[in-house]
């Protein structure tokens, strides 16, 4: 069990992300800083995390992180701890399993279905984020690969009309985290997996199914397998 700890900030603040790109309240980016922050898994499960704290890291006030904290607990992702802050929930091995089964059974065929039905300039338009993943990844900057890797991932999925779909994904994404990112990019293998998002895009701009289905069993597979190597 880990040590409950207040867990002292970075050394620089990072700039707050937008994640999907649709959100545009202060509290909701700074929900999304925090939200993409413990997906990368720069907050760790079991410690405790103070409202001070967490607002010196990312360059904010107290109030809005106490209140975007507060919204992430209500998701699952972080319990309260009365006069200390707030401690990250873990991932069972169990529920990692779970969610990693889920979005494989939703995301690949759909995904696959788009290399026949998406429009080539809406998959074009994705293009940017594919860069902005490997640039954060060539950079090391973790925050900054959840961000347009989210982006990346549930624009590509709303191409399929289905809201629901997109919503019910994304809440999967966050509650798997991606703890491992840290082990990936320690171990030189963060880039080859954020140029995946690239291959993607090629192979459905080629509309060849067979080669979405591949890309997207082995990157959603590093969830489990080297992206759940927690340390």
């Amino acid at each position: 069990m880990a040590a409950q700890r207040t867990s002292a900030p970075s050394a620089a603040a990072p700039a707050l992300p937008t994640l999907g790109g649709k959100k545009s309240s202060y509290r909701e980016r700074v929900a999304d800083a925090l939200r993409a922050a413990l997906i990368a898994g720069e907050l760790r499960p079991g410690d405790v995390y103070s409202a001070p704290t967490l607002a010196a890291r990312f360059g904010v006030s107290a109030t809005p992180v106490r209140e975007a904290m507060l919204d992430l607990a209500k998701e699952g992702l972080v319990d309260t701890v009365p006069n200390k802050g707030f401690r990250v929930t873990a991932v069972s091995e169990k529920q990692l399993d779970e969610y990693t089964h889920i979005r494989a059974l939703v995301e690949i065929p759909t995904v696959v279905e788009l290399a026949q039905a998406a429009d080539p300039v809406s998959l074009e338009a994705l293009r940017p984020a594919a860069r902005e993943i490997v640039q954060a990844a060539v950079a090391g900057d973790l925050i900054a690969y959840v961000e347009a890797d989210t982006r990346f991932h549930l624009g590509l999925l709303a191409l399929a009309g289905n809201a629901h779909l997109v919503e019910v994904v994304g809440d999967l994404r966050k509650r798997s985290r991606l703890y491992g990112l840290t082990a990936l990019l320690e171990g030189g293998r963060l880039l080859a997996s954020a140029e995946e998002h690239l291959e993607l895009l090629d192979a459905l701009l080629a509309r060849d199914g067979d080669a979405v289905r591949e890309v997207m069993t082995r990157h959603i597979g590093h969830v489990r397998g080297l992206w759940a190597a927690r340390g």
